[in-house]
């Protein structure tokens, strides 16, 4: 058999593991022919693409740089695949919704749940995920000096259009003074009011924001980030600044590494199982499979998680 792997949406830490495990169970297990496609959908209709041999992916696990381009847009029905016999593709809402359409035509279709912001339903992670966490957890522990010493508010973006996983997380990691996601718009004098109780106390406040998040009432003119800063300033009479940091590429942690590789070979046992139209998933330690139709839609955090964080924020 003649297997292609391509990453339909943004590269995100980890793809290498998951293209190493893939391609060392394929090819010294089931004895396949594996295919390497630059630049996601776009390298698919193209057919660029570059065949993976043990020896070109040996070094990769530990390296930033990805071993696949990617790219959004999914071939259609009617396109030619080149000869492969089966596709593996790496992604999250836009990879599992362009595979769904290659698996009603036809294809043989597994895809990997690869994003930084942890949102593909029916999965409990996806890979990625946990080093934007760490990513943007350091960063806030750098900010926190910079606050500290400049008796600043620090207002810091991370990525979350729709879900709001990684503030969350990385808010509790780097012990934020407020929490924003995207799910529900935020109350402006509700997060003053607790910027204002850090700064009576003699500390600096640091606000986690997702990029997505939105105040009640009205959408802001620029960069909700920004538009905060200016809001902490006017209302309270210190100065704060807005900080963005990028969670997408860097060398990917220990954790993300072995659930790649764990995503890797179970990807390989579906297609030698004949499994089309379907997702490997994480359900607690466990790996399995769910057909792309639960997949689809966005995973967000729940009111509940929020909530259960609230005496942190006081």
């Amino acid at each position: 058999m003649r297997i292609g792997m391509l990453a339909g949406d943004l590269d995100c830490p980890g793809s290498n593991a998951v293209v190493r495990a893939f391609a060392r169970k394929g090819i010294q297990v089931y004895g396949w022919e594996i295919v390497g496609i630059r630049d996601g959908w776009a390298g698919l209709r193209e057919n660029r693409t570059v065949p993976i041999r043990s020896r070109d992916i040996d070094e990769t696990l530990t390296r930033d740089r990805p071993f696949l381009g990617a790219s959004h847009g999914p071939v259609k029905p009617g396109d030619s695949l080149h000869g492969l016999d089966a596709l593996v593709v790496l992604g999250g809402e836009d990879a599992v919704a362009g595979a769904a359409k290659l698996a009603a035509d036809g294809v043989q279709v597994v895809v990997v749940p690869a994003t930084v912001r942890n949102d593909v339903m029916a999965t409990d992670a996806t890979f990625g995920f946990d080093t934007a966490v760490q990513i943007a957890a350091d960063a806030l522990d750098r900010c926190r000096t910079t606050a500290e010493s400049h008796e600043r508010a620090l207002v810091v973006e991370v990525s979350g259009r729709d879900s709001g996983w990684i503030a969350l997380h990385a808010g509790l990691a780097g012990g934020a003074d407020v929490i924003v996601g995207p799910e529900h718009p935020f109350d402006l004098d509700q997060v003053l009011a607790r910027v204002t109780r850090r700064f009576e106390r003699g500390r600096a406040p640091i606000v986690v924001i997702a990029e997505g998040a939105l105040p009640q009432g009205s959408p802001v003119p620029n960069g909700v980030a920004a538009w905060l800063s200016e809001e902490i300033s006017r209302h309270t009479g210190k100065e704060a600044r807005a900080v963005a940091v990028s969670q997408d590429g860097g060398r990917p942690t220990a954790a993300d590494r072995e659930l790649g590789t764990r995503f890797g070979l179970r990807a390989a046992d579906a297609v030698h199982a004949g499994e089309s139209g379907v997702m490997v998933a994480l359900r607690g330690t466990d790996l399995g499979t769910v057909p792309l139709a639960a997949a689809a839609g966005l995973k967000t955090v729940s009111p509940e998680r929020y909530r259960e964080v609230e005496a942190l924020l006081s």
